[in-house]
């Protein structure tokens, strides 16, 4: 496959731009019970068990750009991989580039409502496309990049040191929205592990020494979006899911030596619209055996940790972002967006083989806890599952908790006028829900059974990463920056979050 932005171009499908250009991005992953973060370790993406929950009752219930800081880190470059951490090292990764980058866009119907204004101009599909791609498309023969591994000291923030890992053209093309580091790393506390799909697999020891690295073969994108999914640990097992739209894969590396262990095709996902992805494996131990759970284009599937498959389950959304999480016993799904009528939620118990898929009309199967239509699966971010409640945040802001053991919904609710374009995954501890949104604000919730808006907290610039918790700290990851959030070590000088509304 060419590297090439022509050649890369070449390959779109006739009459694939128009009102299907939304930017499917999730920038976006094992415990049968929800893993909380008790020691520092935040080893991947949406830390232990893959959901993003603490009880360390120093965290923060309030922040700003100056209250409850302990440090801020400039962040040179441009990504949106969430930071992990293990002891008193945290890991992010960027790219940058002597030519300026195009700057991310708000929201999931930027290009779409550019396609609108120029086909009410009276142009042709030809120069829509070309008109989108110029403005919000960055292709391989635009820019040439410098890929870097950053590792900071948790208590200072000082930055202990960086690693280039590599220098040349992106493999593939991204829309704006998107970075070319978006896939968040993931550690053993041996070494930390980098994938950056379509381009390779690196690992490096704790001081930043190069451990390994192994090429990935590029392959064409939806609408060149660019890539997105994280990398999952299992023991000495690395293991990687590849949606794309020539060659789906799922793969497992060892951790030692960084070669290929397995590789299994992944046949008969999505639809000639749409075969890419952009969701995060899950590895579930649970009562029967450990299983690696995966959402891919209008399908669930299982693998054993061989790569063999295991389960697969359809009625699905077809544009599938959030990553699988489990809890209480159950694996739970999700993913669809806005414009799909089929996009529900799904709490999958363990032991299944073959098309667990429910009968049309049905929420209940042998192997199906319940599957809700209804409630509306999310587009980009993750549920979280958090003292009793299932909290789902939509991309535009509704906001609602399922009963995890029956999917029954409890609330569904705008969270503010002002909430809007979400893509972090929402976290909880102390609580609270918190949502962060694209422009910096958090939107705090109280967890229970009815909806109470407890206020809002701004950091005031562009974000999209799913934080990360340490030791009584919440690690934000903005555009530009890191902050390290802590609790006044006097509880008396806490507050409560800003009313909604305030500020910006």
């Amino acid at each position: 496959m060419s590297h090439s932005g022509a050649g890369l171009r070449s390959r779109r499908r006739a009459g694939a731009t128009g009102a299907r250009l939304a930017t499917a991005l999730g920038l976006c992953g094992c415990l049968c019970g929800p893993a909380v973060a008790q020691d520092g370790t935040w080893p991947q993406f949406r830390g232990p068990g893959a959901n993003p929950v603490s009880d360390h009752p120093g965290l923060p219930a309030t922040w700003s750009t100056t209250d409850n800081v302990e440090w801020v880190a400039e962040i040179p470059g441009l990504g949106w991989s969430s930071p992990v951490v293990w002891g008193d090292k945290v890991f992010l990764t960027s790219t940058t580039s002597e030519k300026p980058l195009k700057q991310p866009s708000l929201g999931v119907d930027f290009s779409n409502d550019y396609v609108a204004e120029l086909t009410k101009q009276g142009k042709t599909e030809e120069e829509v496309e070309a008109l989108v791609t110029a403005r919000d498309m960055e292709m391989p023969d635009e820019v040439t990049l410098a890929y870097h591994l950053h590792c900071l000291d948790l208590e200072t923030g000082r930055i202990l040191w960086q690693r280039n890992f590599h220098n040349g053209p992106p493999p593939v093309g991204r829309h704006r929205k998107n970075s070319y580091t978006s896939e968040t790393p993931v550690t053993d506390g041996r070494a930390v592990y980098v994938y950056v799909a379509f381009l390779g697999l690196y690992a490096f020891d704790f001081e930043g020494r190069p451990l390994w690295e192994t090429p990935l073969a590029p392959h064409q994108v939806y609408l060149d979006f660019g890539s997105g999914a994280s990398p999952a640990l299992h023991g000495d097992q690395l293991i990687i899911l590849n949606d794309n739209e020539e060659d789906s894969f799922v793969a497992a590396f060892d951790t030692r030596d960084g070669k290929r262990r397995w590789r299994t095709a992944r046949k008969g996902l999505g639809t000639e619209q749409i075969r890419s992805a952009w969701s995060t494996p899950f590895v579930w131990p649970n009562e029967r055996r450990t299983e690696i759970v995966t959402s891919g284009p209008g399908w669930a599937i299982s693998y054993d940790l061989e790569g063999r498959e295991l389960w697969r389950m359809s009625r699905m959304g077809l544009q599938a972002i959030p990553s699988p999480f489990a809890g209480d016993g159950l694996v739970y799904l999700t993913g669809g967006s806005a414009r799909e009528e089929n996009k529900p939620i799904v709490a999958i118990k363990p032991g299944g083989s073959g098309d667990i898929t429910p009968p049309e009309e049905s929420d209940r199967g042998e192997f199906v806890a319940w599957y809700n239509q209804k409630a509306g699966g999310t587009y980009l971010p993750t549920p979280v599952l958090y003292d009793g409640g299932l909290y789902v945040l939509s991309d535009k802001g509704v906001f609602s908790r399922l009963d995890p053991k029956t999917g029954e919904q409890t609330y569904k609710q705008r969270i503010h006028r002002r909430a809007r374009n979400f893509t972090a995954s929402p976290w909880a501890y102390n609580g609270m829900i918190f949502c962060l949104n694209e422009e910096g604000d958090t939107f705090v919730i109280k967890a229970g059974e009815e909806f109470e808006l407890l206020g809002t907290n701004s950091l005031e610039e562009f974000s999209m990463a799913t934080p990360a918790i340490s030791r009584g700290r919440l690690l934000i990851r903005t555009k530009s920056k890191l902050y390290s959030l802590r609790a006044p070590a006097d509880p008396e000088a806490a507050t409560t979050p800003a009313a909604a509304g305030a500020g910006r």
